[in-house]
């Protein structure tokens, strides 16, 4: 790994105008200096460097679709292969990261509320504890990482890194509350009547979008959030249907196929798939198949029904049928407090800052956008920080 590492740095040519970062990377990773850094025997100045940009920078490094971004913007990929930016991250961040000698100011006597640990609230709390604030994280399952623990499998971003962070935002003193969801007892103003000076709601995107098509309430139905929440309890049989085409559609197809099951199809509405090249080359090796052109009818007992160009129904035999189209978030703090917008599409509705219609009241991630990438969780979440770092300076007593 390292000797590979070594090499690709060596193909970098430390473009003037690197468009790896300002075209190609959401969050504007300095790349030139990273590598720069490395090369020079200054890793740790590199890892202190990518923290401070990004704090979730070792998981991005897993996840980012790299060929759309910052590798996909690379010059050397014009005439052949792209420097492989991302394993020079995630070397430096990984082998780092205990090592971060992270220094909060001194606090600063107020306190912010961070509702859900996803991508978003895990940058929150980070950013606000380094500024001196007092952080209670509230998350409603037993670990923090939200869809990165329950929604990512394993083999793409091991779970032992979340617990890596964890234990690092422990060291900065923040607070978490798992297995609690604020919304049901607990709501946003029982936070703000206890003297927490500013709100963020980061509760991701966990309600599956449905089909809209008959049999989809039947046994043999499942939706890709659920199955890759734990897929360990589920029994898909031997022919598995999957229906979608993004990359959460490859995640499920390529776990199902680890868990055993030997015949997995993803059938795609179009031409072609949504997902990342790197994600779809991987289902394929992996021995997904894939059919085109198919548009569901319905769902039976014995698998899916498609209608194909000619417009001919054909029942497809499968043994488990998974819905993989996206995901939209869940109302039940909105349903509590009347007070909270949504939009034209149901999500949060926030201003420019990322303030809701409550006062105070600040979020981002997929809660506001949609199921939608890490990256751009964290590049939205690193300005609210600031935006809500101002507006609690100002209503400091």
């Amino acid at each position: 790994m390292s000797v590979h590492v070594i090499d690709e740095a060596n193909r970098c040519l430390q473009c003037t105008n690197p468009i790896c970062r300002e075209n190609g990377c959401p969050i504007h990773t300095n790349i030139p200096k990273m590598i720069r850094l490395f090369k020079e025997n200054r890793m740790m100045e590199a890892a202190e460097m990518l923290f401070e940009n990004n704090p979730l920078s070792m998981i991005c490094s897993l996840v980012c679709n790299h060929g759309n971004q910052c590798e996909g913007n690379c010059v050397r990929g014009i005439k052949g292969e792209p420097v492989h930016i991302s394993s020079i991250e995630n070397y430096i961040s990984d082998s780092c990261f205990e090592r971060l000698d992270l220094k909060p100011a001194p606090s600063n006597g107020m306190k912010a509320a961070v509702i859900g640990a996803g991508p978003a609230g895990i940058t929150i709390a980070i950013i606000l504890a380094l500024k001196g604030y007092s952080i209670t994280v509230f998350e409603t399952h037993d670990k923090i990482g939200g869809i990165l623990r329950y929604g990512i499998p394993e083999f793409r971003l091991p779970k032992s890194i979340l617990d890596r962070y964890y234990k690092k935002m422990r060291e900065l003193g923040i607070k978490f509350r798992p297995n609690f969801s604020i919304g049901g007892s607990t709501g946003i103003k029982d936070l703000l009547n206890d003297g927490y000076k500013s709100v963020f709601i980061g509760t991701g995107a966990w309600r599956p979008r449905k089909l809209g098509v008959p049999g989809e309430t039947f046994g043999n139905v499942f939706y890709a959030i659920n199955y890759l929440n734990n897929p360990d309890v589920y029994e898909l049989g031997d022919k598995v249907a999957i229906i979608g085409a993004g990359n959460a559609a490859m995640d499920v197809a390529r776990t199902a196929i680890r868990h055993g099951s030997k015949d997995v199809v993803v059938y795609v509405r179009g031409d072609e798939v949504s997902a990342s090249p790197e994600e779809f080359e991987y289902a394929k090796v992996d021995g997904v198949k894939f059919e085109y052109r198919k548009s569901i009818v319905r769902i039976e007992d014995d698998g899916p029904v498609f209608k194909d160009d000619e417009n001919v129904e054909k029942l497809v035999p499968a043994d488990s049928v998974i819905i993989a189209i996206s995901q939209v978030p869940q109302d039940r703090i909105v349903t509590r407090e009347k007070d909270l917008k949504l939009n034209e599409k149901g999500n949060l509705a926030t201003d420019s800052n990322g303030e809701t219609s409550l006062p105070g009241v600040f979020a981002s991630g997929d809660v506001v956008t949609g199921a939608k990438t890490v990256v751009a969780a964290v590049a939205v979440s690193k300005q609210i920080a600031e935006d809500m770092d101002r507006y609690m300076k100002s209503k400091k007593d």
